[in-house]
């Protein structure tokens, strides 16, 4: 796949963990009291740039496989959301 392709893949993999996160993995109370356009927006952003550290990251570390590569992506999507949250 080319660097194209990956920059796709990786940009649907972040939004998607972010707009995932804050759509289902906060409260009531906080689903009620944020903004929902400016937050999914937000929270999207924050994915991809984890999506992008991940793969990165895997590429520095030498894994080569590609599925591998989009599973740590999406791996350190998510843990960079969860941090990005505060908890």
């Amino acid at each position: 796949m080319g660097a194209l392709g990956n920059f796709i893949i990786l940009v649907v993999i972040g939004f998607g963990i972010g707009l995932a996160m804050n759509r289902y993995g906060r409260s009531w109370l906080g689903r009620q009291v944020a903004d929902a356009t400016g937050a999914d927006i937000t929270y999207g952003l924050v994915g991809i740039a984890g999506s992008f550290m991940g793969y990165h990251l895997a590429l520095i570390l030498g894994l080569y496989n590609q599925f591998v590569l989009y599973v740590i992506a999406a791996l350190i999507a998510a843990l960079t959301v969860w941090l990005w949250r505060g908890r």
